[in-house]
């Protein structure tokens, strides 16, 4: 059977360069499929003519020799964004894909040489890859010196997203895809931290900070994307220190107003809500930042204005997760060898109970993450702690919905900090 189409006639599935300008809206993916214009083939970057158009010559070749048919597709964009790899350094004009991949590899570097300094032992690094594309490092401390167990994990994930995936990967996924939609091609990157220390003294802390792609899996590459960031980094005391909370969230605070004075206050107030037990009316902890959906839009809507959004975006992501280290470090260095009693480990223990509740049943990453096919789940639920326990009705954080509620307890001296944190947590302060 002779070749039955020329360049021209293939699908129309073509490669987008990477200086692609992103400040766009949300547009709806459908499931219908539409009629499309014919479009000319577009030149790719000389070396990427190289690296794709050998095997599609070849395979042109043996079409002819043949007489057989052959599909001839554009590559993916796990296979452009390994080519880029491979060719080139990252820079400025980079794919953003590919500038957060390297940004937060960057960091985790760094984050978990200081944290091995702080401890005095050494993380161990599995490094992993996924089938569809990416993979990840993740980097985990275990019955350290300092921490009982740290973990400090980046994921780069390329794959189809099934639909209870897609509806917890973003707080609006309704604005952007159809009810029709069974799945999206996607991308993310995103470094994840946790860290439970010893001392309950010691605040556990958390951060993350991601970017997602996503697009319409019947042509990935040619199809209309959606581009956002998410992320932040929160505070989670056993027992409160208010010099800690003001360091903690000054330092976020003074990253946050050098790119929009209105970041702090709305990120602030978005971690309160996001980070809270409504089975146990309190906050899981004293806060700090989340944000997510950070797109093109949300820029329109706040008080900033650019020209290149995305760059904005990325730019604000960078600083922020630099700001981890200055705003964590002096904390847990106050506070790891301080002397703690038996009942005070205990407190620990039920307020890292809360700490599970909440990964378990609200955090839409946890939830996100298990929803992913081939979900690597020791590294997406290497946030839970390594000890934790529940009391029933414990006097100080029991959840009462009898008549008890309404009768005072009476006051015992001995838990004076304890009920000082449990009204932090019930009633969320500014601390910057």
């Amino acid at each position: 059977m002779p070749l039955r189409r020329s360049l021209r006639q293939l699908p129309s599935r073509r490669c987008l360069t990477p200086t692609r300008k992103f400040g766009i809206q949300f547009r709806r993916f459908s499931a219908e499929q539409k009629p499309r214009e014919t479009q000319q083939f577009t030149v790719w970057r000389p070396y990427l003519r190289l690296a794709v158009g050998i095997p599609f010559i070849g395979a042109l070749i043996y079409s002819m020799m043949t007489g057989e048919v052959t599909e001839l597709d554009a590559p993916s964009i796990v296979e452009l964004d390994e080519t880029l790899k491979r060719q080139s350094t990252i820079n400025e004009s980079s794919p953003m894909r590919l500038r957060m991949e390297k940004l937060i590899k960057e960091h985790q570097k760094k984050i978990v040489d200081e944290l091995s300094r702080i401890d005095g032992k050494e993380f161990h690094a599995d490094t992993w890859t996924r089938p569809n594309g990416g993979g990840g490092i993740s980097c985990v401390l275990q019955d350290g010196n300092v921490f009982e167990k740290a973990g400090v994990n980046v994921s780069v994930v390329y794959g189809e997203l099934p639909r209870p995936a897609i509806e917890k990967m973003r707080a609006d996924h309704k604005s952007f895809v159809g009810a029709d939609v069974d799945s999206l091609s996607f991308f993310a990157a995103g470094l994840s931290l946790v860290l439970h220390p010893h001392n309950p003294m010691a605040p556990t802390v958390h951060l993350n900070y991601r970017y997602f792609e996503t697009s319409d899996p019947k042509d990935p590459i040619n199809g209309e994307k959606n581009w956002w960031f998410g992320g932040g980094t929160d505070l989670t005391p056993s027992y409160l220190f208010p010099e800690d909370a003001k360091h903690f969230h000054q330092t976020i605070k003074d990253t946050c107003d050098r790119h929009d004075a209105t970041y702090y206050p709305k990120f602030k107030a978005w971690c309160d809500k996001y980070f809270y037990l409504p089975h146990r009316g309190e906050s899981r902890g004293i806060g700090g930042i989340f944000f997510d959906d950070l797109d093109a839009s949300f820029l329109q809507s706040s008080s900033s204005s650019s020209s290149n959004p995305q760059e904005t975006l990325f730019s604000f992501v960078s600083d922020a997760l630099a700001s981890f280290l200055p705003a964590y470090v002096p904390i847990v260095e106050r506070r790891k060898d301080m002397p703690f009693t038996p009942q005070q480990k205990e407190w620990q223990q039920l307020r890292r109970g809360r700490y599970v509740e909440f990964n378990l049943v609200y955090d839409r990453g946890t939830s996100f993450g298990l929803r992913t096919p081939n979900a690597r789940v020791e590294s997406i639920l290497m946030s839970l702690p390594r000890t934790a326990s529940w009391v029933y009705m414990d006097p100080v954080s029991g959840t009462r919905t009898d008549s008890a509620d309404g009768e005072e307890q009476a006051v015992d001296e001995t838990t004076e900090k304890e009920r000082e944190l449990m009204d932090v947590l019930r009633h969320p302060r500014q601390w910057a």
